[in-house]
């Protein structure tokens, strides 16, 4: 049986990868991430694990 804490983990991790993308693309400055190749390719892979995490939490929330 899934929970809504995996759902809160899932938006988390999407947040948390898209800001790490936005910083690595520049979009966002005042860190030493900005402009970083490295977090501009971890960001997004966090950022669709985070999604399809909060995906299957929600998912199987439905199915009870």
């Amino acid at each position: 049986m899934r929970s809504p804490i995996l759902v809160a983990l899932g938006v988390i991790l999407a947040l948390a990868g898209g800001l790490w993308a936005l910083q690595g693309f520049g979009a966002i400055s005042g860190s030493p991430m900005t402009g970083t190749v490295t977090w501009s390719i971890i960001g997004p892979i966090v950022f669709i694990a985070g999604v399809l995490l909060a995906v299957r939490g929600w998912r199987g929330t439905l199915r009870r």
